[in-house]
């Protein structure tokens, strides 16, 4: 087995190798594929555990097929779960038990630190804003966080984009409102208005009736006319829509400049 100065080995610059805990890998990827972030969130966690715990954590494995297998559980575990969530449960973990946690003890403890506050995983969140984003003003939300970061985000943005895009955003987002959660601020449940803002309704409305007027498939009227998501007079959306333009050349339709009077 490695020496704590070899799993923390350092890099010329000074800062711990890309692996930081070790080059043992996390488990056999053809079995299941794991992202390529999961496995770097528990490399961070097996490095903190090691600082934290020292021939503690060492007395757990005996040898490097141990430290691998135990790897690749950990992964298969916490897929879902944001940096921030996996480094508060770490910080936790340190302050309140001797012995470095099980999966299943872990896993417990960042229940806790969400439950307790009724947060949903950013994943299981992000999917619920997709699948109803075209009711957000209706939809009972699992928790309030949700509902606001799928706004901040845009209802449009979630229906239209990809996850590799949109996902990120809505990420960030989630986790800010999260944060003022668990500092106490208190955020209301969405009650629909009299008069809501439909601004993404009318945009996404818009691109239908658009598309179907030039005999569009919606998939390509989306695509098209994905400028008009960007902020009006703004430099991305004149070179979204100049990208779009060249397409809609070769069928000769001109796009419009916006989508309200």
């Amino acid at each position: 087995m490695k020496t704590p100065a070899e799993i923390l080995a350092r890099s010329e610059n000074g800062l711990p190798q890309q692996s930081w805990t070790s080059k043992t890998p996390t488990g056999d990827d053809n079995a299941r594929e794991l992202s390529v972030e999961v496995k770097t969130f528990v490399n961070m966690i097996f490095a903190r555990f090691m600082a934290i715990y020292g021939h503690k954590f060492k007395s757990c494995f005996e040898t490097q097929d141990e430290i691998r297998i135990a790897k690749r559980e950990w992964a298969l575990s916490l897929g879902g779960y944001t940096e921030n969530e996996l480094v508060a449960a770490i910080d936790y973990c340190k302050e309140n038990s001797a012995w470095m946690p099980t999966i299943s003890e872990f896993i417990k403890v960042l229940r806790n630190l969400t439950g307790d506050f009724g947060l949903p995983i950013a994943k299981h969140a992000y999917e619920e804003a997709c699948n109803f984003s075209e009711s957000a003003s209706h939809h009972e939300w699992t928790h309030p966080a949700v509902y606001h970061a799928g706004k901040a985000t845009g209802w449009f943005r979630l229906r239209t984009e990809d996850a590799v895009d949109v996902y990120p955003d809505f990420r960030y987002n989630y986790d800010v409102i999260c944060r003022r959660i668990r500092s106490g601020e208190r955020l209301d449940n969405p009650v629909p208005v009299a008069l809501p803002d439909k601004s993404d309704d009318s945009l996404f409305a818009f691109i239908q009736s658009w598309g179907a007027e030039h005999q569009l498939k919606p998939e390509v009227a989306s695509k098209w006319l994905f400028y008009l998501t960007k902020p009006k007079g703004s430099k991305v959306r004149e070179r979204f829509k100049a990208l779009a333009q060249v397409d809609a050349n070769a069928m000769g339709i001109t796009l419009p400049d916006d989508y309200q009077s």
